[in-house]
């Protein structure tokens, strides 16, 4: 594992614990000689995280389309901005840098960002760890829903397993450095139990 993408919020939340998450996981990822890619702003907590990187000697790789930076939200002062032409050129070519997938606390864009590149891994499309930093529990709800899911045969547990969860960006990527894709179809039969 060479390269990590992180995929967090545009705001800061209405806690502290979510910038320290973002500084922490940005700080881990320089430490252990991880590049962070991420969506290339300097705005809320994705400007801390790209910051956290960069004050620790990482390399920080951003991908933003055009449009955001004309509204002149690109951090300034990353190794690396890759101007794109839209949000689905950005999603490809982060998903191409990178070795593994975590979501730190967001909005919608966030968890869209995560439940793409989770649902390629299920089709097997890539074998590429992803997972949740639950910085403050902010994951807990989503994740009883992913338990309701496999519970209602929506999805196999095997793929709800594959969904790495930690609170420690540490722990987070140790599991990241042991991660075996599953090997299950992603559809379940009617009569299967």
């Amino acid at each position: 594992m060479r390269s990590v993408c992180v995929f967090c919020g545009s705001n800061f939340g209405a806690g502290e614990a979510y910038s320290e998450a973002a500084r922490g996981m940005g700080r881990v990822l320089a430490a252990r000689g991880l590049r962070l890619v991420y969506g290339g702003a300097k705005a809320g907590l994705m400007g801390v995280l790209a910051d956290s990187a960069l004050a620790a000697g990482g390399e920080v790789v951003g991908i933003i389309p055009a449009a955001l930076v004309e509204r002149e939200i690109a951090h300034p002062g990353l190794t690396e901005l890759r101007t794109v032409a839209s949000m689905h050129e950005r999603k490809a070519a982060m998903s191409d840098l990178a070795d593994a997938f975590v979501a730190l606390p967001g909005g919608a864009g966030t968890l869209e960002e995560l439940f793409e590149v989770w649902t390629w891994g299920q089709l097997g499309y890539h074998q590429k760890p992803v997972g949740l930093l639950n910085a403050a529990g902010f994951f807990d709800r989503l994740l009883a829903f992913f338990d309701h899911q496999a519970a209602e045969r929506f999805m196999r547990p095997a793929h709800r397993d594959m969904l790495v969860v930690e609170s420690d960006p540490d722990a987070l990527l140790d599991r990241f450095a042991r991660y075996q894709a599953p090997n299950v179809p992603k559809w379940i039969e009617r009569d299967e139990r």
